[in-house]
């Protein structure tokens, strides 16, 4: 049996984060924006998991994570991929999180042996908080982007790395933890 897989850390929910989250709802019927309540920040994507391979893939995150101790991250600013002009995916950004980055590099390296291949572009801190679907009204998307470049959305002590399902849905993706792995353990 397989599941749609990916390892993450979680980002609480906010009074800013779900102000902006509603903004952007308001502002186009071309965004699916995320339900704020299952934000996170994705530490790296795995697809179609055997379920088989949970237990080596959690020895995997407590190598990868051995010696962290929890840590503060920022959620911080907006912006979009691959850009503004040409939205495809819009994000928070997330300062603090070179730990994270670390973790992600090791678990590139230590993944790839299970069969999950490495990304082919370099992690970046982010936290996807909408998926652009269609071309219209997307300028007042940009301008509430704009203006909120460099607000802090809130703050969060990151203590665990959790391995989680996606469940594709027609009113998007619900996600599980399968496992959690706490940091400084």
């Amino acid at each position: 049996m397989t599941f749609r897989g990916f390892i993450a850390v979680d980002v609480p929910e906010s009074p800013a984060l779900d102000q902006l989250a509603a903004d952007l709802r308001r502002a186009s019927p071309s965004l699916r924006v995320v339900d704020t309540g299952q934000v996170h920040l994705t530490v790296k994507f795995l697809g179609e998991t055997e379920e088989g391979l949970i237990p080596e893939i959690v020895t995997t995150i407590r190598e990868a994570t051995a010696g962290v101790p929890p840590f503060e991250i920022r959620v911080r600013g907006t912006g979009a991929f691959p850009s503004l002009g040409r939205m495809n995916v819009i994000w928070v950004g997330v300062e603090g999180a070179e730990p994270i980055a670390k973790i992600a590099d090791s678990l590139e390296a230590a993944l790839e042996a299970l069969g999950f291949p490495r990304e082919g572009r370099p992690w970046k801190a982010h936290v996807t908080l909408a998926r652009v679907k269609g071309r219209s009204d997307l300028d007042r998307v940009r301008r509430i982007l704009e203006s909120q470049a460099s607000d802090l959305f809130g703050t969060h002590t990151v203590d665990a790395v959790h391995l989680k399902k996606s469940v594709l849905t027609p009113q998007g993706a619900r996600y599980s933890v399968v496992e959690t792995v706490r940091l400084g353990s």
